[in-house]
């Protein structure tokens, strides 16, 4: 039985709905649930599954995985959102906000002892390969968000250097999650590698309309301020390719530089920028490109082509979205 995305997602709410994390002391699990409970996309326990259903039916054996990546989707949004000092997630407060910083470190470092403990759920026969993937994706993803921590003190960031960065903070665990689903289900090594590239691909492309959108996205949908980026000066592919564009260097600088600006003109200003670079549609392009490459990557998973199309039909809207 080929299970739809719909048919996924709805059960991986579920499962994670069920999910209670109790003890002593009480404001060391709280958290967990709260962010938890928030909900998102799911996007990455829903690889898993779907990954592994293109081999089995009993997708009830992903579960584990699928759970524990998203536990560690969550642990890493707790702790990126006490580094970066947001205040909101999802449009409620952060958890170092609603608590305290010790709590979102302490709770955060729970749920990645928690995830380690869903993935240990693993079919026997197929956990030692899925383990090792994830420890390798989760020392990975820690390697992106040092990277992007140190990003932040530099000027010279080179486009190369932004890719490699939301690669291994972005894409890795996409890929991870649908290795991980493939492997479980006994595939190929040739399958789980073409599927993880697959990931990867769409993880780039995934991150890289999110940049776009944070300038050129609807306020109605997206979710977040129109030019949040903009305003706290972070690097995103738009503002390191107008840094390489000498007409427009010392522009964009004196903005960046700026520390007492009216929010509404900055925005305005720098978007201006971009729109005279036409970074939008470079951005376009580029994302287009990357969902090509992984398109093709799926293509060689060595199953027949409808057994593919819902995981097509997530790429598209991934690509595709307004929020």
């Amino acid at each position: 039985m080929l299970y739809t995305f719909s048919d996924v997602l709805k059960k991986i709410n579920n499962e994670v709905n069920t999910l209670k994390f109790e003890g002593k002391p009480e404001s060391l699990f709280a958290p967990i649930d709260y962010i938890l409970e928030l909900g998102g996309k799911r996007v990455r326990p829903v690889l898993a599954v779907m990954a592994y259903n293109l081999y089995k039916d009993d997708i009830e054996k992903s579960i584990p995985i699928a759970l524990g990546i998203e536990i560690f989707h969550n642990f890493t949004l707790l702790h990126d959102d006490l580094m970066d000092r947001a205040d909101k997630r999802r449009g409620k407060p952060t958890v170092h906000i609603k608590w305290d910083d010790n709590t979102a470190v302490l709770s955060g470092d729970a749920m990645l002892i928690e995830s380690y403990k869903e993935i240990a759920k693993t079919d026997p026969q197929y956990l030692p390969e899925v383990l090792s993937l994830f420890s390798t994706t989760a020392t990975e993803i820690c390697c992106g968000q040092q990277l992007d921590m140190e990003f932040e003190k530099r000027l010279d960031v080179s486009i190369a250097e932004y890719l490699e960065m939301i690669r291994l903070k972005t894409a890795v665990l996409l890929g991870c999650a649908l290795k991980c689903g493939a492997l479980a289900a006994g595939s190929s090594q040739e399958d789980a590698e073409s599927l993880y590239d697959f990931g990867i691909n769409i993880g780039l492309a995934f991150q890289l309309m999110d940049d776009l959108l944070d300038v050129y996205g609807d306020p109605a949908t997206f979710g977040k301020r129109i030019g949040g980026d903009i305003l706290c000066n972070k690097k995103t592919f738009l503002q390191i390719t107008a840094l390489q564009h000498e007409d427009s260097k010392d522009q964009l600088l004196d903005w960046i530089n700026k520390i007492d600006f009216d929010e509404t003109e900055k925005i305005k200003a720098v978007t201006s920028i971009y729109d005279e670079l036409n970074l939008k549609q470079t951005s376009a392009d580029i994302i287009h490109a990357y969902y090509e490459k992984g398109i093709a990557y799926l293509d060689l998973v060595s199953v027949d082509y409808a057994k593919k199309k819902e995981l097509r039909e997530l790429a598209k809207s991934l690509l595709t979205r307004d929020s």
